[in-house]
């Protein structure tokens, strides 16, 4: 079995942390890396990745997210938020990071930049803030792999009062909705569900090869 595999199989939703124990600021470092690096539709990252540290600003988190401990035991909370303006302005933003990181001139992307506005803005407000939030989710799965090649526990978390986080983090004002959220840090020793065999599908009912 592959190392990957191996620590895919290590991890599991964290239900209790230890909350003596705190990530690195080396290994932190590595996992914000790895978001920065994620995949996403088109490259444009339409999304804010938040990560709370601050005590009292988690213990009203966790009053939105019904009490559950991880929110304040675990080392860092991140919290993925997508944004709710994304239109030309982010557009012409990405494009120009485009050209001055590939030292390609602007204007020899403008097929591209044409065709990325033109998609959203054919996409109803509704239907946008949808994409956008999709792209949390992906760029939330190469944080819980990455967690898992340096043995860091996470969980990823849905059940939080969205509205209620919004207006603790003021993300009403910034254009940003919290999408999905991660607690990461080091599993409590008491905490039971780090001894239960992980339960999946097989490769034939989850597996479809046409």
């Amino acid at each position: 079995m592959s190392t990957l595999l191996e620590n895919l199989n290590w991890r599991y939703a964290t239900k209790k942390f230890d909350a003596t124990k705190k990530i690195s600021a080396s290994d932190l470092n590595t996992l914000k890396e790895a978001v920065r690096l994620s995949a996403s539709s088109y490259g444009l990252q339409p999304y804010k990745v938040v990560i709370v540290e601050n005590p009292e600003i988690r213990e009203k988190l966790k009053a939105a997210a019904y009490g559950q401990t991880q929110i304040t035991d675990a080392s860092q909370l991140f919290i993925f938020a997508n944004d709710l303006n994304l239109g030309a302005v982010s557009v012409d933003n990405y494009i120009q990071n485009i050209s001055e990181t590939r030292g390609v001139p602007a204007d020899a992307l403008a097929g591209f930049s044409d065709m990325m506005k033109g998609t959203i803005a054919n996409l109803s407000d509704e239907n946008k803030n949808i994409w956008t939030a999709k792209q949390t989710y992906i760029a939330l799965g190469t944080l819980l792999s990455a967690a898992s090649e340096l043995k860091i526990d996470a969980t990823p978390m849905e059940g939080f009062n969205a509205a209620a986080f919004n207006e603790i983090l003021g993300f009403d004002k910034l254009g940003l909705n919290a999408s999905v959220i991660a607690t990461v840090g080091y599993r409590h020793d008491e905490d039971d569900a780090q001894h239960y065999k992980k339960v999946r599908k097989s490769h034939e009912e989850l597996f479809i090869t046409i």
